[in-house]
């Protein structure tokens, strides 16, 4: 009797965890930034120092997590449209697969309040992720999508640059602390159990009542 063999399917978990911004202080706490504050949360818990590394194009750090995963964390010091030149340069130091890169950026295409995983996907008009797309020449790999939401009437190009690199208000500032506190945690489930188990708990999460 011959036995059916069934592929075991291989789990996506990242090592090396990426936050698309712009380095200047006057780009801090922006909401095209939030790629940026995400990692200073991650570095935060688990006590990862990061720091600028010239090599690397970037500030970044290595080190465990509280579960005892070793991981890498970046933020990319090139500007957000050439934010794949950093990434490249430490996926060709560490000979990481591109897989193995979870990207982090804003999108305003998703509402505030809301997180959105994938294993793989376009760079939806996002000048970083077209950055990383090319310099990683492949659309195959994780990204974490954090919804910034955008204004109600949006009449151009203008107002839409205008409106990525305005800052949180206050009660938005609100519901991105516990945002950031979910990417944290489906992270650290990605890191444990894959990238698909952390989507289907956390891509249907939402802190405000709005359709998208």
């Amino acid at each position: 009797m011959i036995m059916e063999v069934t592929p075991t399917k291989t789990l996506i978990v990242p090592q090396l965890i990426v936050g698309l911004g712009n380095p200047e202080n006057k780009y801090e706490q922006t909401r095209h930034n939030i790629g940026f504050e995400a990692i200073d949360a991650l570095a935060k818990a688990w006590r990862i120092p990061v720091s600028e590394n010239r090599k690397f194009k970037g500030k970044f750090g290595e080190g465990v997590t509280t579960s005892g995963e070793k991981i890498r964390l970046l933020k990319p010091l090139t500007y957000m449209n050439l934010s794949g030149q950093a990434i490249r340069a430490v996926v060709d130091w560490y000979k990481l697969p591109p897989t193995s890169v979870l990207v982090i950026y804003d999108d305003m295409d998703l509402p505030l309040g809301r997180l959105r995983l994938r294993l793989s996907g376009s760079a939806g008009g996002h000048n970083g992720m077209k950055s990383t797309i090319s310099h990683l020449g492949t659309q195959n790999f994780p990204r974490l999508r954090i919804g910034i939401g955008k204004p109600k009437s949006m009449t151009g190009n203008g107002e839409t640059v205008s409106y990525v690199l305005g800052k949180f208000s206050s009660p938005e500032m609100q519901i991105m602390e516990q945002v950031l506190k979910w990417t944290g945690e489906a992270i650290d489930l990605s890191l444990h159990q894959g990238v698909e188990k952390a989507m289907s708990l956390y891509n249907n999460r939402s802190l405000v009542d709005n359709p998208e």
